[in-house]
């Protein structure tokens, strides 16, 4: 997890630098959570790049393994059962992996991904139609339909969304200063420790536009591209 008050502290030092300018602990968290969605979802095109790219054998340096270790902190599984209209995929889903249909505590049997098209097709012939050994699913929304009726319990794999982002302060003396413990739900980030850097440059950028600063943008985005360079070379 990346602290969520060192990442505040370090936008605020940089934005009042040169008396740009004030951005309040509502501003920052709106631009910090999009910020980290930015990035989370970036880690999803740069994993199609890579992978299409060929390897690098030193220790700690491959792209490719970067991303995944990255990536694996949002790793979940969970079991979910039907519902009226299918199976509803846990709040907190973002991308599949795997799901299975659980026979049993001892059985767990592949369910194949189709498009609702497919499925339909699949179903008039004796030869492709779904099966108990054999279940299919497409995915509508945030909801599994599963073929056939009879599967009533599915085990998952997924890719959870990262946890909103919510700097908690008190003011004392008129300045805010974080408070961990309020009851209003204070949230580090949830992106790898090393994209600590990353956040404060892409919050900045917001900031730049938020108070008309496009110095402060160009600058953001300038650290920014730097950035990227170094880690794809």
């Amino acid at each position: 997890m990346v602290n969520v008050d060192t990442v505040y502290q370090r936008v605020l030092a940089l934005a009042n630098k040169e008396q740009r300018g004030y951005i309040t602990p509502q501003e920052f968290n709106l631009f910090a959570n999009q910020a980290q969605m930015d990035i989370f979802e970036q880690y999803f095109y740069d994993l199609n790049q890579f992978g299409r790219a060929p390897g690098n054998d030193t220790l700690h340096s491959n792209p490719l393994d970067i991303l995944e270790e990255k990536i694996a902190i949002f790793h979940n599984s969970r079991e979910i059962t039907k519902g009226y209209d299918g199976f509803n995929l846990p709040s907190d889903y973002y991308r599949l992996m795997q799901v299975r249909a659980a026979h049993s505590e001892q059985m767990h049997v592949e369910v194949e991904k189709m498009t609702h098209r497919e499925l339909l097709v699949a179903q008039n012939s004796p030869l492709t139609k779904a099966t108990l050994e054999r279940p299919t699913y497409y995915l509508k929304g945030n909801r599994l339909h599963v073929s056939p009726d009879k599967v009533v319990t599915l085990h998952v794999n997924y890719i959870k969304a990262p946890k909103k982002v919510n700097w908690t302060y008190v003011v004392v003396g008129e300045k805010a200063l974080s408070n961990p413990d309020a009851n209003a739900g204070y949230q580090d980030f949830e992106l790898h420790p090393s994209e600590e850097t990353k956040l404060v440059v892409k919050i900045l950028q917001l900031v730049g536009v938020t108070l008309k600063d496009y110095n402060l943008t160009q600058v953001a985005i300038q650290k920014e591209a730097s950035k990227i360079q170094q880690e794809k070379q």
